[in-house]
């Protein structure tokens, strides 16, 4: 049988399970990709990915690659394919494109020519020609765009493979399938299966990893349940192999009934969760094999005999929302408590989007694994249940609570001489210009990796998280050295010094509350009263950064109306009405911040009339029809680079999305008027459009005070008004 080549999609970070996952069906994996793996072998190794693969999102037998620097180019690539193989004329076809470049900057545009190559092949082949079906087509052509090459193949599968047909109700979005089974397969619960273990997940929500160890333990085919799979009206479709594989899955399921099942539990506090889980496991096939029963981690309780081994496997809430954030401690360490007492001996896998929160569970980790739920970074980490691997349990590290304390004289006296160096140049250049918060370190050196900061006398360190090539330890000793060094080159108390601990952000946690001191004091910037505070959140109510693009609204507002987007604690706003603006709107999510922002406008004198603070959700204001009251002649504009509050309306991806929010706020501003819009997104990169439909000045250099240029690109900005 002649060999293909296939290219096979999965969840982020599954790449190399996937590869391994492919060999067993007779497939040879060539190289692996970001989210997928291509790989060579006969059809029939394709068609057993879409009965068997656990991992897989989609296959695509690969046809052709083209050139595909322009649309012209695509389609003359395309349109020389002999497509009377794949497609049947009188059939109906569909086209999914993804990846663009600078002629094609958008999928549907891409995927129109793809089509049209198609169909105009057709044409000239005889007139006939299959239509277009965007639902349920008999054939779906994948476009894969790519540094100008376009790969192009016939999408197998016809649906994402980790709908096993099993889930069919809505909900809160639960644990993908193929996602669970990566999870299971990482923690070993294959070989626990067939060494006789059992399966506990004690936060088990709609049920679907119980439902998958379950699908893994009986040699149940994944794709079993299937109705339709897309190669079925595809012209090259071997549809005796295809029955031939079908029968051997139905032998192999009735099989893995036979012999000893595991017992297979998951139980969760949340009755309705439960409901849906039950149905679940019945649409699954799975009645009598697994179990579910309400019942709160606290109160966890197994009954009856369960195997000396086995897994608990468990996806517990990530505390995006600030209240559950605080809970996360002590449903970590309820957890721990009740694996120690219930199954020693056993295996423990927790993947968590709050890693850290894993010392709470009491139990030393032995392996970590990165991977992806949906967008969001998460880690799926093992314990093994047993006295050896017991910790005392505790919160996450907060740095500030590390001992100060010298090992290495040598290294620390490095750093005293770059403070007392910077603090003589920076905090000089600072005091001629009327400055008193300022940046004074930006990790100069590469051994301490640290933020300092100046605010008025008082000290916020901030220490950028060390990389996993670094060890734990090490790292804590350095702090602990810069710890002791930074009061006494400063010249300062070591209780005005506040230390955090600074990771990459998402979502909700941008500004998540770290403590809850409520030690706010005011600081002065060009003539501006603010309020700030140093502990309790992760940033301190005053980007330092931004210093610069404050004081040149301040100097320009005079006259002028004033909208202040993503206002966070409404500095510039501030510096806005100091400065004469007759007018101002500020809008953030946050009520936290939304208060803070009136307290600023407050410690200014400023009249709340003329100055309103509101709370509102930023996505969803642009979206709706200005009023007459919403034009501004000087809008601000500062998002988050990704956030998914659950107050949203959506999820905000500040490269996605920036240049609908920016056409949204030019609809807000005056003929004459100013958008001025930034970003810290590292790897921004503005859309070209709006530089045609609108005169775009990049002003980021002069942007960044003296402070901050070791740190150049730590924000981008651009003035934005319309063409004249």
């Amino acid at each position: 049988m002649s060999k293909s080549v296939f290219f096979v999609t999965c969840p982020k970070g599954v790449e190399y399970l996937l590869a391994d996952e492919l060999s067993t069906f007779g497939l040879e994996p060539v190289r692996n990709a970001p989210a997928g793996v291509w790989a060579e072998g006969t059809l029939e190794g394709g068609y057993r990915v879409c009965l068997w693969s656990r991992l897989a999102n989609r296959i695509i037998l690969h046809l052709d690659e083209i050139d595909a620097t322009s649309g012209d180019q695509l389609y003359d690539g395309v349109v020389h394919m002999d497509w009377q193989q794949h497609i049947p004329v009188n059939g109906s076809f569909r086209v999914t494109f993804l990846g663009q470049n600078d002629a094609i900057r958008n999928t549907q545009f891409g995927a129109q020519r793809v089509k049209d190559g198609i169909v105009d092949r057709f044409r000239a082949s005889g007139g006939q020609r299959p239509s277009v079906d965007a639902k349920t087509p008999d054939v779906t052509v994948s476009a894969r765009l790519n540094r100008g090459r376009l790969s192009l193949g016939i999408d197998l599968s016809g649906h994402s493979l980790h709908m096993r047909g099993y889930r069919t109700e809505k909900g809160a979005a639960p644990l993908k399938e193929n996602l669970a089974a990566a999870l299971l397969m990482r923690a070993g619960w294959p070989d626990l299966a067939r060494e006789g273990g059992d399966f506990v997940d004690p936060m088990c929500g709609s049920g679907t990893l119980a439902i998958e160890a379950a699908m893994m333990a009986l040699d149940l085919a994944p794709g079993r349940k299937q109705e339709r799979f897309g190669f079925e009206k595809w012209l090259g479709h071997q549809s005796e192999m295809w029955l031939s594989l079908r029968q051997e899955a139905e032998r192999r399921a009735h099989e893995g009934k036979q012999g000893k099942l595991p017992r297979i539990w998951g139980f969760d506090q949340d009755n309705r969760v439960i409901a849906t889980a039950r149905n679940n496991i019945q649409r699954a096939g799975l009645d009598g094999v697994v179990e579910v029963g309400i019942c709160p981690l606290a109160d966890l309780k197994l009954e009856g005999e369960w195997s000396s081994t086995g897994l608990v496997l468990t996806n517990p809430p990530y505390g995006e929302r600030l209240s559950e954030r605080r809970e996360l401690g002590a449903l970590y360490e309820s957890l721990g408590d009740a694996v120690k007492r219930l199954v020693p001996g056993w295996r423990l896998g927790v993947f968590t989007g709050a890693p850290e929160f894993g010392k709470s569970i009491g139990l030393r980790s032995y392996k970590q694994y990165r991977l992806f739920n949906g967008k969001l970074p998460a880690q799926l980490l093992l314990f093994t249940i047993d006295e050896v691997s017991a910790m005392t349990p505790r919160e996450p590290d907060v740095p500030g609570e590390i001992t100060p304390r010298i090992t290495n004289e040598d290294r620390a006296a490095m750093l005293r001489n770059r403070l007392q160096k910077n603090r003589k140049t920076v905090g000089q250049w600072a005091r001629k210009q009327g400055i008193s918060c300022y940046r004074l370190y930006d990790a100069d050196m590469p051994e301490f990796a640290l933020a300092i900061d100046v605010y008025e006398g008082r000290v916020h360190v901030q220490e950028y998280a060390p990389p996993k090539t670094v060890d734990e330890r090490a790292a804590r000793e350095r702090l602990a050295e810069a710890l002791a060094v930074i009061p006494e080159a400063l010249g300062v108390e070591r209780e005005s010094m506040v230390c955090k601990q600074r990771q990459r952000q998402a979502g909700t946690s941008q500004y998540e509350k770290q403590a809850v001191s409520g030690e706010f004091f005011q600081v002065h910037e060009h003539g501006c009263v603010l309020k700030v505070n140093l502990k309790d959140y992760l940033d301190t109510g005053l980007f330092l950064d931004h210093r610069p693009v404050r004081h040149w609204i301040q100097q320009h507002a005079k006259g002028q109306r004033f909208l202040n987007l993503f206002c966070y604690t409404g500095a510039a706003t501030v510096h806005a009405a100091v400065g004469g603006a007759s007018r101002s709107l500020s809008l953030d999510m946050s009520k936290t911040y939304v208060r803070w922002a009136e307290d600023n406008l407050a410690l200014n004198g400023i009249d709340p009339k003329r100055h309103r603070v509101e709370q509102a959700d930023c996505l969803a204001w642009l979206a709706e029809k200005p009023s007459p009251d919403q034009r501004f002649d000087m809008i601000f504009m500062d998002p988050p680079t990704f956030s998914n509050s659950a107050r949203m309306a959506g999820v905000l991806d500040i490269q996605k999305d920036h240049s609908r929010l920016v056409r949204q706020a030019m609809q807000r501003l005056s003929s004459e008027g100013l958008l001025i819009f930034s970003n810290n997104f590292r790897r921004f990169k503005l859309d070209e459009e709006l530089a045609s439909e609108f005169d775009v000045e990049e002003v980021s250099r002069s942007t960044i005070d003296k402070d901050f240029q070791r740190n150049a690109r730590i924000h981008r900005c651009w003035h934005i008004r319309h063409r004249g």
